[in-house]
């Protein structure tokens, strides 16, 4: 569906009403932060009540940076088992060691093993006693007995989520007492995925990829209702829709509005914007407590809405009619990491985790795919894979 300003429109303000809005924090002034009413929503049918913005702790590596998150009102943090080879669980745990466990929550992700990067589909090598051993290490990282969200990393089929070893596995988990909740993360194929979570009737929580930009909000919108009406927590991500619109960052996507448009619908019970900088922390910390968007926010996403920007839908076409069956979405998702969000390490984690080395279409005389949103995707993919031939250590 294309973006229009009829469905900007009726998404932006779907169920907004009853929301409890506080009085406004200046921008950029922690010090006053505490003073705010924070907006509060609960998690589905947990026990967690949380404020509507968390912490995408993914880009983070800077401990003071959380500790002043959680003092200025944020209390859920989100990290994985290969966030930053590791070492992103290792900085949460130094970090709350010393906190009272109840005072936080944490959710962390296991992608399985034979997980086939172009169909997203579960390979025999995806079993349970892998699934639980990184698990099992995650939460030595964190210095914990247990997360409070266990996650399936990054589901694109139906088949994926109803894979029986790896549910096996999360159920296991929460049997034993090692998470609380379990659920899903998906940023591919979002209305198939979330739907097969609401039919296992075994699901706590989804974590989903929804924004502005995405040219079918409105079928993902759906089904978070139908699964928020099935008592399922859902938590957004990828609010930023990529953050620029330019690989030059000449254009800024307004990520304070994008994240209002996410939570102006009430069946989205938190979020988890990446935050690297105590700039970024005091302007999602105003959001927190007001996500009524202004007409100058409302112009500025009605306009950057019609500019295809870096954010890819995920769509099958690219895998489709790639002659070499390259999982094209792993590349754009890297090309956006580096360039819209300059994480180069971490577009570089995403290319090595798919198995791309520099210019994979060095042998296509010309390029079979057709994007949806006229992407030059040859062109990026030969951009974007250079980043391969860099040393780990010179990238920031």
């Amino acid at each position: 569906m294309k973006f229009s300003r009829r469905n900007f429109l009726r998404t932006s303000f779907a169920g907004a009403a009853g929301v409890t809005i506080g009085a406004k924090v200046p921008e950029n002034k922690l010090q006053d932060a505490k003073k705010a009413k924070i907006i509060s929503r609960k998690l589905g049918k947990t026990d967690l009540v949380l404020p509507i913005v968390s912490m995408g702790a993914m880009r983070s590596d800077m401990p003071n940076l959380i500790k002043v998150a959680y003092d200025k009102g944020i209390k859920h943090f989100d990290t994985a088992h290969g966030y930053q080879r590791g070492n992103n669980e290792i900085m949460l745990g130094d970090l709350f060691k010393d906190y009272q466990r109840d005072s936080f929550t944490i959710a962390t992700k296991v992608h399985p093993e034979d997980t086939n990067r172009q169909t997203g589909e579960l390979g025999p090598g995806a079993t349970k006693e892998s699934f639980l051993e990184k698990l099992n290490t995650s939460l030595k990282r964190l210095q914990m007995d247990y997360v409070d969200i266990l996650y399936h990393h990054s589901v694109s089929t139906r088949q994926a989520w109803m894979h029986e070893p790896t549910l096996d596995a999360l159920l296991t988990a929460k049997k034993e007492g090692k998470t609380r909740y379990i659920g899903l993360s998906t940023h591919r194929n979002e209305p198939e995925v979330i739907q097969a979570a609401i039919d296992s009737g075994v699901i706590d929580v989804i974590l989903t990829a929804i924004n502005f930009k995405q040219e079918h909000h409105l079928q993902i919108k759906e089904k978070i209702a139908l699964a928020a009406e099935n008592g399922i927590g859902i938590i957004a991500m990828k609010t930023m829709a990529g953050a620029f619109l330019d690989r030059e960052k000449t254009k800024p996507i307004n990520c304070k509005a994008a994240l209002k448009w996410v939570l102006q619908d009430p069946n989205i019970h938190t979020s988890i914007p990446g935050i690297t900088s105590f700039d970024m922390l005091a302007e999602n910390l105003s959001v927190m407590e007001d996500i009524e968007l202004t007409e100058e926010e409302m112009k500025d996403l009605r306009d950057t809405g019609l500019i295809a920007g870096m954010y890819c839908d995920g769509c099958p076409s690219c895998t489709e009619n790639c002659r070499k069956h390259l999982p094209v979405h792993d590349i754009m998702r890297s090309y956006m990491y580096a360039y819209g969000y300059n994480d180069f390490k971490k577009a570089r984690n995403v290319l090595d985790d798919s198995g791309i080395r520099n210019d994979p279409c060095k042998d296509c005389e010309s390029c079979t795919i057709v994007c949806p949103k006229n992407f030059n995707v040859a062109e990026r993919i030969k951009d974007i894979s250079r980043i391969t031939n860099i040393p780990d250590e010179f990238l920031a």
